[in-house]
């Protein structure tokens, strides 16, 4: 009995092995549209929390600036997205990501204008019939970088609230969503660019390679933005706030600084909360895939928590502990935003420990920016140069100070060179400096040319009329609020045209 039952198992037992394996065959495909539809939800849901931040800048702006420049503020938020949507379709994300075309280059970017090769990466029919739907991630990918062209557009905003012509603002958005911006990406984090990490070449069987520009180093490792986003729109900021010149008022005679004091601090307090909640998009969203580098996420996600917490905290140790101020709100939110901005480029690199060193560095540096820019008499209302384009400085340098070899190699397969505290040689470093060293030029100079034409056609800067009135009620319609349905408070338009034509405009 035992003889013939032995056989019988036997060949069970092969049959069942030869299912288990077609039915792999089969699962297979599938599996890997699961894999890749995975990826590409991930990559959506970071591109909704990156543009919720949207949000976050509109009510920090707001509860930052007088109630008489409400709608102004909201209405440029509201401008730089739909602008920058449309530029990011038509040219932007190609100057970014445009690779392997004739018009493209280590410089920018030349393919794919208008999404013209779309219908490329669009289920065909065979796959559809096979059950495969050709998850390819470019949409998704499109989402997510016009959210991050949108938040480096918006950053201006709050350097030039109170005082800027509307139409400038539009010729602004238009510049650093088509040109500044997206040619920053190229360098930094396409496959062609010339700083690039993630530049790649290839080999005699068509296979691609990693291409390092840089001997011994990998390239620029800016993860999710610090110079590529903050400082691009942190150097536009600070030469639009210098070149427009200061509120008036926020200086006397003899340059001391006049408090021009914001209409909300709970919306300024809510706004900083919405863009901490919105950077775990921004920074553990960069991996741009969900299948096996959640460990990458997650760590960013922590370093993150602990540069926000490490640069609010040192913020007000130095403004009450050392400057003897009274403790403010204003400080530590601008201090928590220094933390994130500072953390964005070494996120996926560093440790926990060197995230909070990061942070409350990051925290010094915004304090100590601020205070310099109103000694020079620079009138920045949101402090958006001191945290974005300064602290961005730092974040972009600090990756070659505590970049781990098993960090850079978790997340970039290779570690030519590290930070220098972990026994790097210093030729990251010298790239981490080289990336924001040029970032800084391009921006600035392209911002300055911008700006001081600008104000050359005098279309740069509202008159100071309208501006001590308020630009909701000169230029925008009437005021935003009203207030208990007293009609000698409420403002309205007409009243404000017809009391600025009775007064000579300066």
């Amino acid at each position: 009995m035992a003889g013939v039952l032995e056989p019988h198992g036997l060949g069970r037992a092969v049959l069942q092995g030869e299912e288990e394996r077609e039915m792999e065959i089969r699962l297979e495909p599938r599996q890997g549209q699961l894999a890749n539809d995975l990826d590409i939800l991930w990559l959506l849901l970071a591109a909704y929390l990156v543009f919720f931040m949207q949000c976050g800048f509109a009510l920090l702006e707001v509860g930052s600036v007088r109630a008489k420049n409400t709608k102004n503020i909201l209405l440029k938020n509201v401008v730089d997205a739909c602008i920058g949507a449309v530029v990011w379709y038509a040219w932007g994300h190609s100057f970014a990501h445009g690779e392997n075309g004739d018009g493209s280059n280590a410089f920018i970017g030349g393919t794919n204008f208008f999404m013209h090769n779309s219908k490329d990466i669009s289920p065909d029919e065979q796959d559809k019939a096979s059950g495969f739907n050709n998850a390819n991630p470019y949409f998704a990918f499109w989402m997510f970088q016009w959210a991050f062209a949108a938040t480096a557009a918006t950053i201006v905003s709050g350097a030039v609230a109170e005082r800027c012509q509307f139409r400038a603002y539009i010729v602004y958005t238009f510049v650093i969503t088509g040109f500044v911006y997206p040619i920053v990406v190229h360098w930094v984090w396409s496959k062609e660019g010339w700083l690039s990490a993630f530049r790649v070449d290839e080999n005699a069987n068509g296979e691609e390679e990693p291409d390092v520009v840089f001997d011994k180093s990998l390239g620029m490792i800016d993860f999710a933005g610090s110079g590529v986003v903050h400082m691009t729109g942190g150097g536009a900021a600070l030469l639009a706030a210098t070149i427009i010149g200061p509120r008036y008022g926020r200086f006397d005679k003899d340059g001391m600084v006049q408090a021009l004091v914001g209409q909300s601090p709970a919306l300024a307090t809510l706004g900083t909360f919405i863009l901490w909640f919105g950077w775990y998009g921004f920074n553990p969203g960069s991996t741009l895939v969900f299948y096996e580098h959640m460990y990458v996420a997650s760590k960013c996600a922590v370093n993150t928590t602990l540069s926000a917490a490490g640069g609010g905290l040192m913020t007000l140790f130095i403004d009450t502990v050392v400057f003897s101020n009274p403790p403010d709100i204003s400080p530590i939110l601008n201090g928590l935003l220094a933390g994130l901005v500072s953390i964005t480029a070494g996120c996926a690199s560093v440790e926990p420990y060197g995230a909070l060193i990061i942070g409350c560095c990051g925290g010094a540096i915004y304090y100590t920016a601020s205070k310099t820019l109103k000694k020079l008499l620079i009138d920045d209302p949101l402090d958006a140069s001191p945290v974005h384009f300064f602290c961005g400085i730092w974040g972009v340098i600090s990756v070659g100070l505590f970049a781990t070899p098993a960090n850079v190699m978790n997340t970039y397969d290779r570690k030519p060179d590290v930070g220098i505290f972990y026994g790097g040689d210093g030729h990251q470093l010298g790239v981490q400096i080289l990336g924001a060293l040029t970032i800084g030029l391009w921006t600035c100079t392209i911002s300055f040319i911008m700006f001081w034409t600008l104000r050359s056609l005098g279309i740069l800067r509202v008159s100071q009329d309208q501006e001590l009135t308020g630009l909701d009620i000169s230029r925008h319609g009437g005021a935003a609020f009203t207030y208990g349905g007293d009609d000698s408070a409420n403002i309205t338009s007409a009243n404000a045209v017809t009391a600025l034509q009775m007064q000579p405009v300066k």
